[in-house]
């Protein structure tokens, strides 16, 4: 992604704000910034309580707003050339900028991520600006970024190669007697070596960290059935079967994928072979009927029926939309009528938890194509005892 791409991105937003008649548009959401202007920070609000403001008025250039000790990576990362900082503690922190540039123009109907904006600024904002009317951004920001360029798609196609080097060497590493979490840094430090390769550190892509992070969800044995339960110090143990979730550690440049597989250790027992057979029979089920002009809850629906067919009840949704976010619109759901287009990014799972016993899983990050999906994910599937 290059400056151009940005300020085409902003231009498309200020006319969206003029069709409107809206005065600007305030950014808190950190994903949203990063999409519009280039620029992230590792500090945010909900960690550290210094927030990130990307405003854009209408009819005049954006402005970030930044703590001062992150002036200088901004100034590297940022499309958007005019910046003002602020300090703790100091004239009133990043209220003093914020008020200064609503008062500059006078704005008094403003657009607002309702759901992302941080309380503390919300509430600065009814305080300071009681008059000040406020419409929701959300709509508008999912608009623009549902649908993915070709560049996009080039970052999340390599997202994919680091998330199949994790699932090789998490694969690898599975033998008895070895704990969870040693299978886990496996996958992490090949998956950081993978992404460290695809990085050029001549250019801007050096500020990218090639870390995987975050928690893996990971489980065996008879854990499976808890769904998110994360990396123990349980050893692997003959029988086992092994789940690995990579949906909050696979990021590469700032976009993010699903994906998800399991594995037997030494044996399998017959229902649980059944029962993931039909797991991934209702993912091919959904992923066979993506393609654009479906509604997204058909997609769904696809899956469910063959959890129904199978004896199995409904389970969670279906699919994600993946990129800046870990979760994006549209879901892939029942009630959700959106319809798919092309461009568009997901992560389809399938899986069955049996209470108590065993989980199927198995999950998939895919592009929506001319007439169907093309994998982000190209890894096997199928039914594998190490």
């Amino acid at each position: 992604m290059n400056a151009e791409d940005y300020q085409a991105r902003i231009a498309s937003l200020q006319q969206a704000l003029k069709d409107s008649k809206l005065d600007a548009a305030l950014i808190t959401d950190p994903d949203s910034i990063f999409y519009l202007s280039g620029y992230w920070g590792y500090a945010s609000y909900l960690s550290c309580g210094r927030p990130n403001f990307l405003w854009i008025p209408t009819y005049d250039d954006p402005v970030i707003i930044t703590p001062s000790m992150e002036l200088e990576m901004c100034e590297a990362l940022s499309a958007v050339s005019r910046i003002l900082h602020w300090i703790d503690g100091i004239d009133d922190e990043w209220r003093a900028p914020l008020r200064s540039l609503i008062d500059a123009r006078g704005a008094r109907h403003i657009a607002l991520e309702s759901k992302q904006i941080p309380g503390e600024v919300s509430h600065f904002l009814a305080v300071a600006f009681p008059d000040i009317r406020r419409a929701d951004l959300a709509g508008t920001l999912s608009d623009m970024r549902m649908v993915k360029s070709d560049e996009e798609i080039d970052i999340m196609r390599k997202a994919g190669q680091v998330a199949l080097a994790m699932a090789q060497a998490g694969q690898d590493a599975i033998q008895l007697g070895v704990p969870e979490y040693e299978i886990s840094l496996a996958a992490m430090t090949a998956g950081t070596r993978r992404a460290a390769a695809l990085l050029d550190a001549h250019d801007q892509e050096r500020f990218f960290s090639p870390m995987i992070h975050n928690l893996q969800i990971m489980q065996s044995g008879r854990d499976t059935c808890m769904v998110h339960r994360r990396p123990t110090t349980k050893v692997i143990a003959a029988g086992d079967p092994v789940y690995m979730c990579f949906c909050g550690i696979t990021v590469f440049k700032g976009y993010w994928l699903g994906f998800d597989r399991e594995f037997f250790c030494q044996s399998v027992t017959d229902e649980q072979a059944r029962t993931y057979e039909v797991c991934i029979a209702a993912q091919l089920a959904a992923l066979n009927a993506i393609r654009p002009g479906v509604p997204a809850e058909e997609v769904h629906f696809a899956a469910d029926e063959v959890y129904r067919q199978a004896g199995f009840a409904p389970t969670y949704r279906t699919g994600r939309g993946t990129g800046c976010s870990i979760l994006e619109p549209p879901e892939i759901k029942a009630g959700n009528k959106m319809t798919i287009k092309k461009g568009m990014t997901f992560a389809i799972d399938g899986g069955i938890t049996l209470p108590g016993d065993f989980g199927a899983r198995v999950g998939d990050s895919v592009v929506v194509t001319d007439n169907g999906f093309e994998y982000l994910t190209p890894y096997p599937k199928g039914l594998k005892v190490l």
